[in-house]
């Protein structure tokens, strides 16, 4: 972050500042809001929620280095050399710091969201514009309406282009997060079932998810699924230049003759305009194919010749608990992929686990969240999907929501299925189950925190050479 004075920040928030504090030349270099993390100098924004309250915290903040903070009310003390700001919102005041600061840089912002695969996508974006440009990127998951603002709040003078990721769960979030960001560039990967609960249907999702262009600029450039009928129907109502990534014909950028090697990475033949030529993808799973050429359409549109595109395909790394592949002796292989899951997400991990070349395939499968009433029946059917494919080996479901996975699957061929209640009784099964030439998929909602089964299989296993 550049300095930013207390009298900018002021401002830009519309703030009143409290206190004896008269030094409104003074500049932060950075903007945090956890009270355990402080840097010298920084601005604490303390944020508040339905169980804790950051105003408890400010002096903890300011004690360890802060140079002030924003508060929603009025101290009944004040410590000397520190500036307090007041605000209506905080949440609000760090988005409104966020947006002006963001005004600095003319460069052009490529926002993304989707139902599944926003963050894959967002790093393979990353990684193609990265072969020419210095790019910001969202780091992890901070997709939300403090993630989006601290990440712009990371901008500097080095950067020559932005890649952010919107996620959201309820109506009018993606239109909060599209106000700050104002998109040149705006993706939308799939629209599925997740967050379901909060919406009812498909269809109410697309319109939320659609909310990315309410914001956007008049001459935005426009990336979409061709393979989604839902975001096709958006085709005779977009007043942008569209261009659509898929495996169907009618796509602009086009994957045909996918092949996996079951390890590691896949190749495919890529056409689009201007452009014919081979591309290996580090990564598994068919559904690898929509970030990658959703990357490549926005790397030839910043001009990026096809040499390059191919190059930052092949430099892309996922985020952390993203499909990570963890080799292990014996042969034995772990698929961490405990970031997140919904229907869509889990059938594709388990297409991926299908694929490997390892004589015993098993799939660690937990609960995922927000899927409302219909949670039964969509739990359900990933377990007919684990039947339907045939070469899964083993089920080990994990959870009260998986418990219909289990059921589901029981009905079907497959040779051993196993239902645990919680993490702590599925060690026992994991150390029947865990043997040479076996590849292990860990995959469940963020809430399941099922990495801690991933270092479960790590501590019964060693790791290869």
């Amino acid at each position: 972050m550049e300095a930013i004075t207390v009298r900018e920040i002021m401002e830009a928030v519309g703030g009143q500042l409290l206190g004896q504090y008269d030094d409104l030349d003074r500049t932060v270099v950075r903007v945090e809001t956890d009270s355990r993390t402080i840097h010298e100098g920084s601005l604490f924004v303390p944020l508040s929620g339905e169980r804790f309250d950051g105003h408890a915290y400010i002096n903890t903040a300011l004690e360890g280095g802060a140079a002030g903070c924003f508060t929603q009310r009025e101290r009944e003390t004040y410590l000397p050399g520190k500036f307090y700001i007041k605000v209506p919102n905080t949440s609000r005041a760090l988005r409104d710091l966020a947006k002006h600061y963001k005004k600095r840089f003319h460069i052009p912002f490529v926002a993304l969201t989707g139902s599944v695969g926003k963050t894959t996508t967002k790093d393979m974006v990353a990684a193609v514009l990265g072969e020419k440009y210095k790019v910001l990127k969202t780091e992890g998951n901070l997709n939300n309406d403090i993630g989006v603002p601290m990440t712009l709040l990371r901008l500097d003078r080095e950067h020559e282009i932005a890649v952010l990721e919107l996620g959201m769960n309820h109506a009018g979030e993606i239109d909060y997060l599209s106000d700050i960001v104002e998109p040149d560039v705006a993706l939308i990967t799939n629209v599925g079932d997740s967050h379901i609960e909060f919406f009812g249907s498909r269809e109410k999702i697309l319109e939320a998810k659609s909310e990315i262009f309410h914001h956007a600029k008049e001459d935005c450039f426009v990336v979409l699924n061709g393979d989604d009928p839902l975001l096709r129907s958006l085709q005779p109502k977009l007043p942008y230049e569209v261009q659509w990534c898929g495996a169907s014909e009618g796509c602009d950028y086009r994957a045909v003759d996918v092949v996996s090697d079951g390890k590691s990475r896949m190749t495919c033949h890529v056409d689009g305009p201007g452009l014919s030529c081979d591309v290996e993808i580090p990564a598994l799973g068919e559904h690898m194919i929509y970030p990658t050429l959703m990357a490549m359409a926005v790397g030839r549109h910043f001009g990026l010749s096809e040499r390059e595109v191919v190059d930052g395909v092949l430099h892309f790394a996922p985020t952390k608990m993203r499909m990570n592949i963890l080799h292990r002796t014996d042969g034995i292989t772990i698929l961490n992929d405990t970031y997140n899951a919904n229907p869509q997400s889990m059938r594709a991990a388990v297409e991926v686990l299908s694929n490997t070349k390892t004589a015993h395939k098993v799939a660690v499968l937990g609960d995922m969240f927000e899927l409302g009433p219909l949670a039964p029946a969509l739990h359900a059917g990933v377990g007919e999907y684990l039947g339907k494919v045939g070469s899964i080996d083993c089920l080990v479901a994990v959870g009260e929501l998986a418990r219909h996975i289990y059921d589901a699957a029981k009905e079907t061929s497959m040779e051993e299925v196993y239902y645990c209640p919680d993490k702590e009784s599925a060690h026992a099964v994991l150390d029947k189950v865990t043997r040479p030439d076996t590849t292990i998929l860990v995959k469940a909602s963020r809430g399941m925190a099922f990495e801690d089964l991933v270092e479960y299989l790590k501590s019964i296993t060693k790791e290869a050479e």
